[in-house]
């Protein structure tokens, strides 16, 4: 009998293939051989459609000033943790009252399930940071569109900005963070 008619032998290729195939689908190794770059604009608020409305003679009323593009509420830059990272967080508010996280000049190592997170976590430097974000409040503002470059995140209108004072660049399938930043308001 052959080697390969064993059943022994056949029933070992058989689980390690599995094995294989599992590991393979767990940790996505290939990520950190590619790059998703993204290059997303400054974001800016959609006008509402103007409401039809009869002529009335009436005095003029003069309109509220109203900023004409985003107004930086909170900025901070970004720490590494898990893997090598840098990049600047920045907290907008659009002219519609809106909220956007911005990511600017991102370059960090792609990863399987990666978020982004609005925290109240502190900012921890070196491995005592890159498990805290998951052990208080957090708000997912959605999956990491690109390892690289530019990109925004809409804010929920009713995440508590004064309590979520960090960002970080997590990890969901090994609850890892791989950067994170504070947010500093802004003057």
């Amino acid at each position: 009998m052959t080697l390969l008619r064993r059943p022994v032998v056949l029933t070992g290729l058989g689980v390690a293939a599995v094995l294989l195939v599992v590991a393979l689908s767990v940790f996505q190794p290939w990520k950190l051989f590619v790059d998703r770059t993204v290059d997303e604009a400054l974001p800016v608020a959609v006008a509402a459609a103007p409401v039809a409305a009869a002529p009335v003679a009436a005095a003029p009323v003069a309109a509220p000033a109203v900023a004409s593009g985003p107004v930086e509420l909170a900025r901070g830059e970004l720490i590494s943790h898990e893997h090598a990272s840098s990049g600047a967080v920045v907290l907008l508010e659009l002219p519609d009252g809106s909220r956007v996280l911005r990511l600017e000049d991102l370059e960090t190592s792609d990863g399987p399930q990666l978020e982004v997170w609005l925290t109240d976590a502190p900012v921890v430097e070196g491995r005592a940071g890159w498990h805290v974000f998951d052990d208080g409040a957090h708000v997912e503002l959605g999956e990491l569109k690109g390892n690289i470059g530019s990109s925004n995140y809409p804010v929920p209108a009713d995440a508590d900005l004064d309590a979520l004072t960090s960002v970080s660049i997590w990890c969901d399938r090994f609850d890892v963070s791989f950067a994170a930043a504070e947010l500093r308001p802004v003057a």
